[in-house]
């Protein structure tokens, strides 16, 4: 027996689990001034009268004195400031209503972007926070603040809102309440002062509030509530099995019928556009067709595809609970019956629209009229096909004639049973109509052969004649149910392997390493499932497009590059270029297309059947996804590759620089000491010792820029910054110079009243120095060098600017990339890191670095710092001591 101490505690087990999340009631309305505001605060009271414990987080009333006064007895929490750009900004305290945590809290203004600094940049973010912590939150917003409507409003009245709120936000509220106002209402209102300053509505009406913005606003939020009421009603429907067709909405269902389809085609299409309502179209293959008027058919779908609906072939022996199954999936409440397809098969049978009228009463049945191609088809008779009708009349003859050496041996109920399994033999092999002529056929030569007297249709015993009517009506009905089936089954086959071939292709894909693995995968699985032949065409670095030499067939590459650059289906069964021998999809992956499949059918019907066009989008989807996995693990290897190359790059030259280092400053002091004690002997050769030091400095700098650079890659940045004067540290780079720019006049352009910069000394003299020893080297002896300081538009530019060259073509950006120079092989010495130096530099420091070409010759950098507010003296330098 178990101790009852060991027995978890029942309301610890409770308080562990999650809370509910909390439900987001919306007041939603077309325009600014409709009462959201006033609407949400009429209903917290009412639910505070009720003993909820309401507080409000935030409530704009703009000054309505109607609207303040509905605050009165509602507990409403203080606003929090948030500092940014020197003044208190109020904001929602998110972190209070939390801590209160009451059972409803009214958060007005949903799209509010928060000031810097707050938790979340929008308030529908703080809003989501709130639900998540369990609590109620009542919120207004307007149809234009709607992300996916936000261009169409701007399209509509010319004002584009900056603040919008996720369509997901608003489909996910538990309710939406519209509050709505008449336009000329809403006017009136506006007129009066109710909803802006008077100055303020005055300019408004003449922009925002005209009357027909308006209304289009209206109009745009009752469609969107009204969409949103309809997902709701689609998802409940789910929940329900076989449930019956809700006329909430209008949808069309065209049944395709015989001889009439083009024509029904464009009916249905003109109703559905008249109606504003989605449509479908679907035709019943009952095994039956022939190849004509499955062409037909197919060709319909195909068209009315390309109308706007939703099309598919169903497969069945009962067209009308097919089609009533379809329509209550869909919520369809219209069907459109051709005159054709509507007509009784005989006198013993109901009409597809009496059929329908039984199975599902709710549904309203169209009558489309009669096409000229269906008028003409009734005018005239043909032959009905010969296939298989020949086969089965010398199957009845030769059983006839293996029968007689056994008539008076066999009972005639034998031989009947034999008949039967001819029957049933021929729907099998033939199909439904050779099946019921065979019927009829083995009923006639029963009678001839095998019943007194022989040779004869008289019948001696009228017994008989039920025989005869039994006989026939079992073949008949045997012969249809199993041609039926026999359809059926082979419908259930295709589409079974289609999905068989779908799965194997996917896991052959998945361990695909190469495109050509794909183009031969690919077109493997076509060959098997549609007999077909394809040629996949990939694009180079450049965008052109070429076909994998594993894929060859003769294709249009003018109709490739069509389909890649517009992303759409052409040739065979398209709209574009229908007369094509292939069929080009292009490989649509979801980043970016990635090449375009060509297949070719032997038989042109194949691609107009809907299940084999879906097959051929589901293979070009596979291979796309798997070009595109392909791609990403190609860019993840060399970008991986990358990285251990620059890290080994940057062991090396740190390794390097700082081993150089020291043999170099013991070489730069020496020669300088030999240069000093050649000068006082007034020796010749002091100019190589001069040379000497130049060149050893020359080499110094070049080294202490490759482990700077090193340094400053790996991550090992500290940042000492102060305040300093522009002047002192362009004073400092050129003096760290030393003779480098002896040959070089100096221009100094520093603006007097140039804010200080707030910065690492060393390395804005770093960065200085590398820019002014580039001007030195690439400009010609005696031209001068400009520098310059001075603060526009908030920030302080440092500029540095020479007579040279100027930049070579190309992107200037470039040039700031590590080890990269504006000429491959130059006379001037370097190895490219000064101005990657630079870049590295700027970036630490949040500031950007640019060059340019000059408009009257030579290059200028550009450095431009952000300008931060001087810190406060703590003194006043006018009384000093």
């Amino acid at each position: 027996m178990m101790d009852d101490d060991l027995r978890p505690d029942p309301d610890a087990l409770l308080a562990a689990l999650p809370a509910p999340r909390g439900k987001l009631k919306l007041f939603f309305g077309a325009a600014p001034g409709v009462g959201k505001t006033y609407a949400m605060l009429a209903e917290a009271q009412e639910k505070r009268a009720a003993g909820l414990d309401v507080v409000v987080g935030w409530v704009d009333t703009h000054g309505r004195a109607e609207t303040e006064a509905l605050l009165a007895g509602l507990e409403v929490l203080p606003r929090k400031q948030i500092a940014w750009r020197g003044k208190q900004v109020p904001e929602f305290d998110l972190d209070a209503v939390l801590a209160r945590r009451p059972a409803l809290v009214v958060v007005d203004e949903l799209p509010h972007s928060n000031a810097p600094g707050s938790r979340h940049p929008k308030r529908w973010q703080d809003v989501d926070e709130l639900l998540a912590a369990g609590i109620d939150v009542y919120s207004a917003m307007n149809v234009q603040h709607l992300d996916s409507l936000n261009d169409v409003v701007s399209g509509v009245t010319g004002v584009a809102v900056a603040e919008t709120v996720p369509d997901h936000v608003f489909d996910r509220a538990s309710e939406v309440r519209l509050v709505d106002l008449p336009p000329d209402d809403l006017l009136l209102r506006l007129a009066a002062g109710k909803v802006y300053l008077p100055e303020v509505a005055e300019r408004a009406a003449g922009h925002f509030f005209r009357k027909g913005n308006l209304i289009a606003l209206r109009e745009l939020a009752l469609r969107r509530l009204a969409d949103r009421v309809d997902g709701q009603m689609r998802a409940q429907r789910e929940v329900q099995s076989r449930a019956p067709v809700w006329a909430t909405s209008l949808g069309v269902l065209l049944v395709l019928g015989q001889g009439d389809e083009d024509s029904a085609v464009r009916q249905a299409a003109r109703l559905a556009r008249a109606l504003s309502a989605p449509w479908h179209a679907v035709w019943v293959d009952r095994g039956h067709a022939s190849a004509a008027a499955r062409s037909r058919a197919l060709a319909a779908l195909a068209q009315a595809e390309e109308q706007g609906a939703h099309t598919l072939v169903l497969a069945g022996p009962v067209p009308a609970s097919l089609i009533a199954d379809y329509a209550r999936r869909h919520n369809l409440s219209l069907l459109a019956l051709s005159q054709r397809g509507n007509r009784a098969r005989g006198f013993w049978r109901a009409s597809l629209q009496q059929q329908l009228a039984q199975r599902a009463p709710e549904l309203n049945c169209l009558i489309l009229a009669a096409g000229e191609r269906a008028k003409a088809a009734a005018a005239g008779w043909r032959w009905p096909d010969a296939g298989g009708w020949w086969q089965s009349t010398l199957a009845c003859l030769a059983l006839t004639a293996a029968m007689l050496p056994l008539r008076g041996v066999l009972d005639a109920a034998n031989l009947v049973m034999l008949y039967l399994l001819l029957v049933l033999l021929a729907a099998v092999r033939y199909g439904r109509t050779p099946a019921a002529w065979a019927a009829v056929l083995s009923v006639a030569l029963f009678d001839f052969f095998f019943i007194e007297p022989h040779l004869s249709f008289a019948v001696s015993d009228i017994q008989y004649l039920i025989t005869f009517a039994v006989m026939l009506t079992v073949g008949l009905v045997a012969g249809q149910l199993v041609a039926s089936q026999r359809q059926s089954a082979a419908q259930a086959g295709r589409r079974e392997a289609h999905t068989r071939y779908l799965y194997e292709m996917a896991r052959e894909l998945g361990s695909a390493l190469m495109p050509e693995q794909v183009g031969e995968i690919t077109g493997r699985f076509l060959q098997a499932s549609l007999n077909a032949q394809i040629s996949l065409w990939l694009p180079d670095a450049e965008e052109q497009l070429e076909a994998l030499p594993d894929t060859p067939l003769a294709v249009d590459a003018a109709l490739v590059r069509w389909s890649f650059d517009h992303q759409q289906a052409a040739g065979q069964g398209t709209h574009t270029l229908p007369d094509a021998a292939q069929l080009y999809l292009p490989l649509q992956a979801p980043m970016r297309t990635r090449g375009v499949l060509v297949v070719a059918v032997p038989d042109a019907l194949a691609l107009a059947d809907p299940d084999n066009r879906r097959l051929c989008e589901a293979v070009a989807a596979l291979a796309a996804q798997t070009l595109e996995r392909l791609h990403y693990i190609e860019v993840a290897q060399q970008t991986l590759l990358s990285m251990e190359s620059e890290r080994l790059r940057h062991s090396l030259l740190a390794a390097l620089s700082h081993d150089l280092r020291t043999p170099l400053t013991a070489l730069s002091g020496n020669a300088e000491t030999l240069l000093l004690a050649l000068q006082r002997e007034g020796r010749a050769e002091q100019e190589q010792a001069a040379l000497l030091l130049a060149q050893s400095q020359r080499i110094t700098r070049l080294v202490t820029n490759l482990l700077e650079m090193a340094r400053l890659q790996a991550g090992g940045v500290t940042l000492h910054q102060d305040w300093l004067p522009a002047d002192e540290v362009i004073g400092s780079a050129i003096a760290a110079l030393g003779g480098v720019l002896d040959t070089h006049p100096l221009q100094l352009d520093i603006d007097p009243a140039c804010p200080m910069l707030y910065g690492d000394a060393i390395l804005l003299e770093r960065l200085l120095v590398n820019l002014l020893e580039n001007a030195a080297k690439y400009s010609p002896p005696g031209s001068p060098i400009c520098v310059s300081a001075a603060a526009e538009d908030g920030r302080i530019l440092l500029r540095v600017a020479d007579r040279g060259p100027g930049l070579p073509p190309g992107d200037p950006a470039r040039l700031f990339d590590a080890f990269s120079r504006g000429e491959r092989e130059s006379a001037i010495s370097g190895v490219g890191l000064g101005l990657a130096i630079c870049r590295t530099i700027a970036d630490v420091h949040g500031a950007r670095l640019s060059a340019a070409n000059r408009h009257d010759g030579g290059a200028c950098f550009t450095l431009s710092l952000p300008q931060l507010p001087p810190p406060a003296l703590d003194f006043d330098p006018e009384n000093l001591p």
